[in-house]
């Protein structure tokens, strides 16, 4: 007679954490039409701006203050920190709200997420393939423009020293250095969004929906970062540190405002990831 002490049977061969792999699960969204076409929209705005410049002629500054935009076509490094000022703001919210907000949302769309499970794959292994793919790509997505943007305005300009707007330059190793730590500060700043996409997608059965949900709390965030009424509360907020990586791109980069956004995101994004997990867990797949 059995009892509820029993160990359950597994069937012969059978590992969890083989289940659903990283490579299978990369490729499936690699294919889908979404992920070619934020890749397509990434790599054309380095053209749009080189267009645009071609167009309206080299930028000047106003009223004797010269900004980042202002050096955009001193090289190929200046043209690719001009492309991510442009974007960081809100463009590349989108392709980590996209990649980690339509993951687990389309699966249970489509009906598919229950037969994924059925499979057997636990449900947080499907939710750890599925985060880290997420994340991979945004990060590939980030990489994605400044790379096109160097290769482009080095064509453009030449390979040269990053002119600071402030004064100096930095040669072009050290540019191309600095450039990979604003890549990744960026990306740890979107971990906020990533976190938010992620858990929404794990509560609703629509995509548009975890991906604007993000999108739109993103969006709210950088409007009460505008607030100065709010004070030191705006240091809570990740939006009030996502130009930090400027500090970066100094003679003597300054790295206080970076440490102290990457604390408040990654706090942020751990809290929402373990959320996503917990509900998950729960969740009834099959209603």
């Amino acid at each position: 007679m059995s009892t509820l002490t029993e160990p359950v049977e597994v069937a012969s061969g059978y590992r969890a954490g083989h289940t659903l792999p990283l490579r299978v699960e990369l490729i499936r969204q690699l294919k889908r039409r979404r992920t070619l076409v934020m890749g397509a929209i990434l790599a054309v705005l380095p053209f749009v701006l080189l267009i645009a410049f071609a167009i309206g002629g080299d930028p000047s500054g106003r009223d004797g203050r010269v900004t980042l935009m202002d050096t955009a076509t001193a090289s190929g490094a200046n043209f690719a920190a001009v492309n991510l000022f442009v974007s960081a703001g809100f463009l590349l919210v989108v392709p980590v709200a996209l990649f980690c907000g339509d993951t687990v949302a389309s699966e249970a769309g489509w009906s598919s997420l229950r037969y994924l499970l059925a499979a057997p794959v636990p449900r947080a292994r499907l939710l750890w393939s599925k985060l880290v793919v997420g994340l991979g790509t945004s990060l590939a997505a980030m990489v994605l423009l400044p790379l096109v943007a160097l290769v482009v305005g080095t064509a453009a300009y030449g390979w040269g020293p990053l002119q600071i707007p402030t004064g100096g330059a930095l040669a072009t190793g050290t540019a191309a250095q600095r450039l990979a730590v604003v890549v990744a500060y960026i990306f740890v700043s979107q971990l906020v969004t990533a976190g938010l996409a992620f858990w929404l997608s794990t509560r609703t059965d629509a995509p548009l929906g975890a991906v604007g949900g993000a999108v739109g709390l993103t969006i709210v965030g950088n409007v009460l970062d505008a607030v100065t009424a709010l004070g030191h509360w705006r240091d809570f907020l990740p939006a009030h540190w996502q130009f930090a990586w400027a500090d970066a791109v100094q003679p003597h980069p300054e790295w206080s405002g970076m440490i102290q956004g990457t604390a408040v995101s990654v706090t942020y994004a751990l809290v929402l990831f373990a959320l996503a997990f917990r509900g998950f867990a729960r969740k009834d797949i099959v209603s």
